[in-house]
C-alpha cells in the first residue's frame, strides 16, 4: 500500500505539470482528454483534437510496450516495469532540457503514465489504478456504505489513500512547475528512483514470522 500510494501521487505530480504545460490537456487522465478530443472536433479544433488524441494514443501504448515487458521479463517484473517508467520519464526532461521536447516530452510522459498503471498486475489484469481515480471512489464509496450497514468498518480508508495521494501529488506538481517549468519531472523521476529502492528492499527482506501464540 505504500509503493502504490507513492506512486499515485508521483501520477498526479506528473499530471499536474502536464496539465498546465498543455493548456489544459492530461498525461494520465485519458477520460478527459477523450472529451477534449471530442470538443475539439466538434469546434473544428484540429490541433487540439491531434494532441488530446495523440496523448491517448502514447498512453495506449505506453500500457502495451509495459504488458509486453512483463511478459517477456522472467523475474522481477514489478521492478521492470518501474524502471521503465523511470526511463520514460526521464527521457522527456531530458529532452525538454536539451530543447529538443516539443510533441515529444509530453508523448513520453503520456507513455510513462500508461506504463504505470501496468506495475500492479495481477492474473493479466490491473490490480491497482494508479493514475485514475474514478474507480477508486466508486470502490471507497461502496465500501463506505458497506461500513455504515453493518459491513467492513475500515476498508474503505485504503481507496481514501489512493484518491489523497494523487491529489496532493497534483499540488505539489502545480506549484513546482510554476518555479520549474518542465524540470519539476526531475522531482518525479526522483520518487520513482526511491519507489525503485523500496520495492527492491521489500522484495529482500525476509517475511516476518507468525507471533507466537500464547496459550492461557
Amino acid at each position: 500500500m505504500i509503493l502504490a500510494s507513492v506512486l499515485a501521487s508521483a501520477a498526479g505530480f506528473v499530471d499536474a505539470v502536464g496539465f498546465i504545460h498543455l493548456g489544459g490537456y492530461f498525461v494520465s487522465f485519458m477520460s478527459g482528454n477523450s472529451t477534449r478530443g471530442g470538443t475539439a472536433l466538434a469546434e473544428g479544433n484540429w490541433s487540439g483534437f491531434v494532441l488530446a488524441f495523440g496523448l491517448v494514443g502514447a498512453f495506449l501504448l505506453g500500457v502495451v510496450t509495459a504488458s509486453i515487458l512483463r511478459r517477456l521479463v522472467p523475474a522481477r517484473k514489478r521492478m521492470a516495469v518501474l524502471l521503465y517508467v523511470t526511463a520514460a520519464l526521464a527521457s522527456a526532461v531530458v529532452l525538454f532540457d536539451l530543447g529538443l521536447g516539443g510533441w515529444l516530452a509530453p508523448a513520453l510522459m503520456a507513455l510513462a503514465m500508461g506504463a504505470e498503471n501496468v506495475i500492479f498486475e495481477r492474473d493479466g489484469e490491473v490490480s491497482i489504478g494508479l493514475t485514475y481515480m474514478t474507480g477508486t471512489l466508486v470502490k471507497m464509496g461502496q465500501h463506505i456504505a458497506n461500513a455504515l450497514t453493518g459491513g467492513e468498518k475500515w476498508l474503505w480508508r485504503r481507496y481514501a489513500v489512493l484518491w489523497l495521494s494523487l491529489t496532493v501529488g497534483s499540488i505539489l506538481g502545480g506549484l513546482a512547475y510554476l518555479s520549474l517549468n518542465l524540470n519539476a519531472l526531475w522531482i518525479s523521476v526522483a520518487v520513482l528512483v526511491l519507489a525503485v529502492i523500496f520495492n527492491n528492499y521489500v522484495r529482500k527482506s525476509p517475511p516476518r514470522p507468525p507471533a507466537a501464540r500464547v496459550e492461557l
